[in-house]
């Protein structure tokens, strides 16, 4: 089993920047592709980038490419979203992933485990 906890969501200026954290629980999260997704109002969940095992592979969604950056540290079982150059439609839930398989995807279905989300909110 893996447990998920995001960190780092809050408001900020159009413009701004922030970075989410995930932390892991469980002893193989060295081997897990992770990703981040968010879900605003009335909308569906959406995928924002992945990241492979090893931190060598990363995917973006076309929307954040060049502002976001995905990263992990597998010493502190965490993963992080750095977001800059935020945008009202940035604003969101923004969920953790975990796969239990090393390939990386955009696909949610294919993910496995799921935090409990954080709040980031872009004002304009």
């Amino acid at each position: 089993q893996v447990q998920l906890v995001e960190s780092g969501g809050g408001l900020v200026q159009t413009g701004g920047s922030l970075r989410l954290s995930c932390a892991a629980s469980g002893r193989t999260f060295s081997s897990r592709a992770m990703g981040w997704f968010r879900q605003a109002p009335g909308k569906e969940r959406e995928f924002v980038a992945a990241i492979s095992w090893s931190g060598g592979s990363t995917y973006y969604a076309d929307s954040v490419k060049g502002r976001f950056t995905i990263s992990r540290d597998n010493a502190k079982n965490t993963v992080y979203l750095q977001m800059n150059s935020l945008k009202p439609e940035d604003t969101a839930v923004y969920y953790c992933a975990a796969r239990r398989a090393m390939g990386v995807t955009r696909t949610k279905d294919d993910y496995d485990y799921w935090g409990q989300g954080t709040q980031v909110t872009v004002s304009s």
